[in-house]
């Protein structure tokens, strides 16, 4: 997915920020990119590629992400789907073991206030192709 011409966020390898996801249409600001503000708390920083072990995992620690909450336009997370992550709960994922892949190109630089780019790389995405995505 490319990136908005009028964007001027950057990813986590310095690159212009790439789309993460616009089905489901994901991010803090529901532009299906992990842009961040003061008002985003959570930091909605990290793409990630959904997983059956976070979705679980994320259930049991009180964010069921699954669920579809129709009342908040949330049509719940299914296994592949690409989605914003707040990055501190992929902190919590990784450390338990249950870290969903990262896709750099579409993560915030500011994901780095959390998590380390070592970190976020040895999760990374790896495509069909072979490439980190």
């Amino acid at each position: 997915m490319s990136a908005s011409p009028a964007r001027t966020e950057r990813n986590v390898l310095g690159g212009p920020l790439q789309t993460c996801s616009t089905r489901p249409l994901t991010g803090f600001f529901r532009d299906g990119c992990c842009n961040t503000s003061p008002e985003d708390h959570g930091q909605h920083t990290i793409c990630v590629r959904m997983t059956a072990e976070f979705l679980a995992f994320s259930k049991a620690a009180g964010n069921d992400l699954s669920t579809p909450v129709p009342q908040y336009r949330f049509p719940g997370l299914k296994p592949g789907d690409r989605w914003c992550l707040c990055a501190p709960r992929w902190v919590e994922a990784m450390e338990a073991g249950a870290a969903p892949a990262v896709v750099l190109e579409a993560t915030h630089e500011r994901a780095l206030e959390v998590a380390t780019l070592a970190d976020l790389r040895y999760h990374a995405w790896v495509g069909d192709d072979g490439a980190a995505k």
